[in-house]
């Protein structure tokens, strides 16, 4: 069983940025492929950005020249890492981790871009 657990979330100024961490229970950051998601009011769960354990990234649209997901080993923690936010940028962030037919999820943070 791992946990992950996100932390990071807050209100921000449209433009602003923010960094986002999500903190695994053991040392998966390698082994596992790691996604963010995001959930907007009255929305489905959308994919925001992923990584494999071969650190290759794969970006949605919203995400792409504004957001990266570096992993930080020192830390044992996935990051998101948000610029040029926007208001549409609101949302709960969740991190995910997958490994054959084992998920799990973290509890979310929030965001809000809002002046």
């Amino acid at each position: 069983q791992v946990q992950l657990v996100e932390s990071g979330g807050g209100l921000v100024l449209p433009g602003g940025s923010l960094i986002l961490s999500c903190a695994p229970s053991s040392n998966i950051l390698d082994s596992y492929i790691m996604r963010w998601y995001r959930q907007a009011p009255g929305k489905q769960r959308e994919l925001v950005e992923q990584i494999t354990p071969l650190d290759t990234t794969h970006y949605a649209d919203s995400a792409k020249g504004r957001f990266t997901i570096p992993k930080d080993f020192v830390k044992n923690a996935l990051i998101l890492e948000m610029n040029s936010l926007k208001p549409q940028d609101t949302a709960i962030y969740y991190c995910y981790a997958h490994y054959n037919s084992q998920q799990y999820w973290g509890q979310g943070t929030q965001v809000t871009v809002s002046s």
